[in-house]
């Protein structure tokens, strides 16, 4: 797994036993996996068990966990994978294990509830409306769109129409999320 040099650095606070002892850490590690699969799931922030370690310290750990947890649902990754990964960054074994098990138990919520469709296809065209069922002008364009989508392995179709500024709304509202994500995975 390539994971940002942010991430490593979290992951490997996160390994360190003076910052987080085997009670520190198995209870982060239950809460993290808590935030990602249920809606009502705890902060590590917020924890009391938690409450001795930097706030600071603590949400750079969350980031760092939760993404490891995210990129190896999506590439499906295995105990091997997960492992060398974890002793990459000095985990030591018991902590691996540790991981792994709440691993184990996370994956398959985790993808169910973090799945989105992902859109495979964008088809669109114009369509100019002259008189609407009322016989009055409009003399008004709009956009007919239609996005093929996919989640794990099934396809659909998602339609709808806007108008000009509708979509002049919608692709600014995407552009502001791709650059609201890549400065979150940058961070």
């Amino acid at each position: 797994m390539e994971l940002s040099e942010s991430v490593m650095k979290g992951l490997q606070t996160l390994a360190d036993p003076t910052v987080f002892d085997l009670k520190s850490f198995t209870i982060f590690t239950e809460v993290a996996f808590d935030s990602l699969v249920s809606h009502r799931g705890g902060s590590v922030l917020g924890h009391p068990d938690l409450k001795h370690i930097d706030q600071t310290t603590l949400k750079h750990c969350h980031t760092a966990a939760t993404t490891f947890i995210l990129e190896g649902v999506k590439q499906n990754a295995d105990k091997s994978t997960i492992s060398s990964c974890l002793e990459d960054v000095k985990f030591l074994n018991e902590r691996v294990d540790t991981f792994y098990i709440s691993f184990q138990v996370g994956q398959c919520f985790v993808s169910l509830i973090h799945g989105p469709p992902h859109i495979t296809d964008a088809e669109w065209r114009l369509e100019y409306c002259i008189k609407n069922s009322h016989v009055h002008k409009v003399n008004q364009p709009s956009y007919l769109i239609s996005l093929n989508t996919e989640r794990a392995g099934a396809s659909s179709e998602i339609n709808f129409s806007c108008t000009m500024d509708q979509l002049q709304d919608l692709v600014g509202k995407m552009k502001d999320a791709a650059k609201s994500l890549e400065r979150a995975t940058q961070s």
